[in-house]
């Protein structure tokens, strides 16, 4: 793998220990993916935020790195485990969030924007067609790569913050051209009318292809709404880290050939939705996962003006979001209902299981994917059926 002069000053320690310890990771992953140089990012998406998920390691790890480390490129952070400033409300306890926040203070140290969002591109991390990057959120990798067309691998968390640390990352797999072509075609034989049909799909989709970059056809239309949530199942239910939408999106002819098919119909439509609900009626409802856009909190402003939620109801979006919706006279329409916005975290990565909830209803494919395997039982349900169950007495 050839490096630069810059490059072997950093392996060798010459401009300190965290941006020696990140090339050396990106060094490992270059060899194991046989890259043969680095390629400079435009920007640099941070995962494994949430003190639930890195635990007293993770903590060390960062702190240590923190001693000299600092962000090269923009450099943004996805959800932690609790709001930062509200997290008594949320019911989180003192030890969590004392862990939380220390990990907060690290990342700020080496210089990363505490934007604690999954949706960068809605709070100012937005990158250019072909722009190279390194993102470590699943679902804003898959929207990176396919809805804007910049070019990003799956990262981990320690790969993407390497990545911020020296600036670069290894030029392998969605860098290069031609592995962005698409290797399975799924036809779409059935109306999605709603984000939630595009979310059914993507987690239908995700379990077929697993790796698999899929080309959809007969979608008409999609909004911005649509392929976030889709982006989200893709990426849980299967490891995809890029989608096309045939007419829609950027990079859709690439590589235009004879591909193997899947057919999506509204059986497979009616039986993913099925399958992505337990029994039980929730006591715990929670929407925006990936975070909510400027669009939703005007649906939910509109769906809850007049009314008052009956039960936990989490509104999770980005402090950039949540701002623009108090400057358009969402906000105080939503918590006028009762519901809370959930800054900075999601039910996802915050420790739901701990707040003595059982069931979960909730919009996303993915919220119900990560909340079983935290053992909750879940319940899938379009945002209007959401606030319908919020509102509903017992």
């Amino acid at each position: 793998m050839h490096l630069t002069r810059e490059e072997e000053g950093m392996l060798a320690g010459e401009q300190g220990h965290a941006t020696r310890k990140a090339m050396q990771i990106l060094v490992a992953l270059g060899k194991i993916y046989d890259a043969d140089r680095m390629v400079r990012v435009s920007s640099v998406q941070v995962s494994g935020v949430s003190y639930k998920n890195l635990g007293d390691a993770g903590l060390e790890y960062l702190s240590e790195l923190a001693k000299d480390g600092r962000a090269r490129v923009k450099t943004t952070l996805n959800p932690a485990g609790m709001s930062l400033t509200d997290w008594k409300s949320q019911g989180i306890n003192g030890g969590f969030a004392e862990k939380q926040l220390k990990v907060i203070e690290a990342y700020r140290k080496l210089g990363v924007e505490i934007s604690c969002t999954c949706t960068p591109y809605l709070a100012g991390n937005e990158p250019g067609f072909g722009q190279h990057i390194a993102w470590g959120e699943s679902s804003a990798v898959v929207y990176a790569n396919s809805v804007i067309g910049a070019r990003t691998n799956r990262e981990g968390g320690p790969s993407a913050l390497a990545a911020s640390l020296a600036g670069r990352t290894p030029l392998y797999g969605l860098h290069i051209q031609e592995n962005r072509v698409p290797t399975v075609a799924v036809d779409v034989e059935t109306q999605l009318e709603q984000p939630e049909d595009f979310a059914a799909m993507g987690y239908f989709v995700g379990r077929a292809v697993k790796d698999g970059i899929p080309l959809f056809r007969g979608v008409a239309r999609a909004t911005l709404e649509d392929l976030k949530t889709i982006s989200a199942a893709l990426a849980s239910s299967g490891g995809v880290a890029m989608f096309h939408l045939e007419g829609l999106t950027p990079e859709a002819a690439l590589g235009a050939r004879s591909l193997e098919a899947l057919t999506f119909t509204k059986k497979e439509l009616t039986e993913t939705k099925s399958m992505l609900n337990d029994e039980g009626t929730p006591d715990f409802i929670s929407v925006g996962c990936p975070h909510c856009s400027l669009a939703e909190l005007a649906m939910l402003a509109r769906l809850l003006s007049g009314r008052r939620v009956k039960r936990e109801f989490w509104i999770c979006c980005s402090r950039e979001v949540k701002r623009q919706g108090d400057e358009a006279g969402y906000s105080s329409l939503i918590e006028g209902s009762g519901a809370k916005f959930a800054l900075d975290t999601c039910m996802v990565v915050a420790p739901v299981e701990e707040l003595g909830y059982k069931v979960v209803a909730t919009n996303s494919a993915k919220a119900c994917h990560y909340l079983r395997n935290a053992g909750l039982k879940v319940r899938f349900m379009p945002l209007e059926e959401c606030v319908t169950e919020a509102t509903r007495s017992s």
